[in-house]
């Protein structure tokens, strides 16, 4: 509906700019705008501007957001998620404990100064860094030059932690809810929580859960988005006509 905002469940294997090109098709509209992105492999709220929304997008874009990651111990990757190609391996041999973790969650609360992801959509002389980085994985190469930034972590618990085996090989995997400030990486934090446990680490899920006060339980799926999109254009098609009356008006 025109100058609403809308509150999708993104699902997973799906660009940001891939569930707008979904509501364009299914609607009829062609103005969107979404306030954060997540990457293709992270579910869950994405906040999107439809129509005149899309003005209050620039007002959401710096809430504080809340995720739940598993972060997996025991190899890191050169995208610092499952995506990428396997850079460092250690087995993990059962020496980490809950307390440990937990106390390690803590020591990066509430600032820490962090590399962002050489995956990450911050710009680099104008190029977003995802796109030096799948350059330079084509030549064989990592972006070695990546920026550093405070990342802000407002509360983090620790909710479940599990040994499992990936490709024959001991991991263990620790679901942590982070709720963080706008510009804040879990990736990034992932992989510090790794080294904080002496070992490599990579994020090998992500949920976005709540976006200020918007939370996932409000957000509708985008496949049954079918179910409400007659009564969209339907509002859509109203408000137009009745601005094309006022103006016939005047």
């Amino acid at each position: 509906m025109d100058g609403e905002i809308l509150l999708i469940d993104k699902p997973k294997g799906m660009s940001s700019f891939g569930v707008i090109r979904v509501l364009r098709r299914k609607t009829g509209i062609r103005k969107f705008g979404h306030a954060g992105t997540l990457d293709p492999l992270a579910t869950g709220l994405m906040l999107i501007g439809c129509g005149t929304g899309t003005k209050k997008i620039t007002e959401l874009v710096g809430l504080d957001k809340e995720y739940v990651a598993e972060v997996l111990l025991g190899e890191s990757r050169t995208t610092s998620d499952l995506e990428g190609e396997v850079v460092e391996e250690k087995e993990y041999v059962g020496d980490v404990t809950e307390e440990m973790v937990k106390a390690a969650l803590q020591s990066m609360s509430p600032e820490i100064l962090l590399p962002v992801s050489a995956y990450s959509a911050i710009k680099r002389d104008g190029v977003p860094m995802y796109k030096r980085a799948r350059k330079a994985a084509t030549q064989g190469e990592m972006v070695e030059d990546v920026p550093m930034r405070v990342m802000r972590v407002h509360e983090v618990g620790l909710l479940d932690m599990k040994e499992l085996v990936r490709d024959e090989k001991k991991r263990l995997a620790l679901t942590v809810r982070f709720l963080v400030g706008s510009g804040t990486y879990i990736r990034s934090l992932s992989e510090e929580l790794g080294k904080k446990l002496n070992y490599p680490a990579v994020m090998s899920d992500l949920r976005r859960t709540k976006v200020g006060p918007y939370k996932i339980e409000d957000a509708q799926k985008l496949e049954d988005f079918g179910t409400v999109i007659q009564e969209i254009i339907f509002q859509y098609k109203k408000l137009i006509a009745k601005i094309k009356q006022q103006i016939k008006s005047l």
